[in-house]
Parts: C-alpha cells; structure tokens; sequence
C-alpha cells in the first residue's frame, strides 16, 4: 500500500504522543480483563483504514489468558486467531511491521469485561527500499470487512459531514458510489465496537465527529465505581446482571 499522506501521518503521531488516563485495568480480576486491536493501515491514497471483523461464536471474548500478560499481548493474540495477524513474538515478512500506537481507556462491556483498546499502526511500506505489499491479499487472508476510518453514517449510508475536509469528503463519497454499486458490501458498526473506534478517532483526528457521542473516553470511571459497589468480582455471581439501577446507583458515587 501508499505510505501514509500528510492528514494521516498527523493522525498517526497524534495517537503515538497520546498518554491515557490511570486505568482500572489492572486491578480488576483475571476473570474481568479483555483486550482488542484497532488495527490501522495506507490504503492506495495513503488515507487510513481499519480492520473490523465479523466475530464467529467459535472465537473466544478477548479475555487476558495470566495476569502478567499485558493488554497488547493479550490483543496480538486475539487478533492472531481471528484474522491471521501474527503474535506479537512471531515475525512478519517484509516489509510489514506492527507497531503499537497507544492504549485507550478502558470500555465495559455488557458481559461486565473491562475492555482495553490497543491501537496500532500495520505499516506495509519500507521508505527505506521501497518495498511495498498489500495487507489485504498478503498478510490477512481472513479478513471480514473494511471500513473507511472515521466517517459518518446516516441513513444507512456514508455521508460527508464536514465540509472543511475534502480529503476525507472525497474519500468518503467514493466509499458511497461503491456501496451503492455494489462493489462493497455496507455493515453497521455498533455498540462497544463504534464507541472505541469513535474514541480512536477524536485522538488521532483532534477534533470530534459530527453525529452523537459521549464526552467522555471510555468507561473509566463507572468501572471505579462499580467495583467500590462490590461488582466486577473474581466470579460472577448467580442472578447477578448489569442493569440501568445499578448503573445508576454507581454514577451517584461522588
């Protein structure tokens, strides 16, 4: 794929320069822990992508395997098992290379996981040989689907939502013409998976997207509270469920 365009690489360095907030993460139970990859990468103009997947139920919940591993291990290897990515100690051919970006606040999930996203560049281009490969037919034989990083959805159809960018704008009306065509397939983003993707974005972007979206980044605080209620335990008490009462209860928690 293109080296990475001038809007792009700004974005990048944003996400290396990015520090998180004190994370819960570490001091939740084994049991509590997951991890994902927002695995970024150059399509041909150089703009970003980002690989999402259609998750099979054979797949396992992105949960730490020991409390020594860390958040990027744990989601190198989930990324590994689901769309053939090597582990973060296996060696990928030239001139790929991963390169860890920066950990994003944690989420909480329904199933009352604390999540951690993990954001990372693929780079598929060696400035120094001008080597370049295509990750999408060289490297990730299993991938699902593919979406523009960072664009608008509304009535179930990407829109331009700013004009200030036209780099983005075109890209994305391009996007639209091959939806409409035919030439790619369109799916929903949704849930846990948007908001971390959202999150990624405003740090890498600067700036915050033109559709609804919380303030805050991540979970960070609700889990810190929800845990002095006593929940997120070792073991997952029978009856016990997250709902909108408990939820609450801990937001009053000053």
């Amino acid at each position: 794929m293109a080296p990475l365009n001038a809007v792009s690489q700004d974005a990048i360095d944003r996400l290396r320069k990015y520090t998180p907030p004190p994370t819960t993460y570490g001091d939740v139970p084994l049991s509590r822990r997951a991890a994902v990859l927002i695995l970024l990468y150059a399509d041909l103009h150089g703009d970003l992508r980002v690989v999402i997947t259609i998750r099979a139920k054979t797949l396992s919940s992105c949960k730490a395997d020991t409390l020594s591993e860390t958040a990027f291990e744990t989601a190198r290897r989930e990324a590994r098992e689901e769309i053939g990515l090597p582990d973060i100690n296996q060696t990928l051919p030239s001139p790929f290379a991963v390169e860890h970006l920066c950990e994003l606040p944690a989420n909480l999930a329904k199933t009352e996981l604390v999540v951690r996203p993990c954001v990372a560049l693929l780079h598929s281009f060696d400035p120094a040989t001008g080597m370049n490969a295509d990750p999408e037919t060289e490297l990730i034989p299993r991938l699902d689907a593919l979406h523009q990083f960072f664009v608008s959805n509304a009535d179930h159809a990407v829109r331009p939502r700013s004009p200030g960018n036209q780099t983005q704008n075109a890209a994305v009306e391009t996007l639209s013409r091959q939806e409409e065509s035919g030439q790619v397939p369109h799916y929903r983003v949704f849930g846990m998976t948007a908001r971390m993707l959202v999150d990624a974005a405003r740090v890498a972007y600067a700036r915050d997207p033109d559709f609804e979206h919380n303030s805050h980044f991540g979970d960070e605080e609700m889990i810190s509270k929800l845990r002095r209620l006593g929940r997120l335990s070792e073991k997952r008490r029978p009856g016990e469920e997250l709902t909108r009462e408990t939820m609450e209860r801990a937001a009053k928690l000053s």
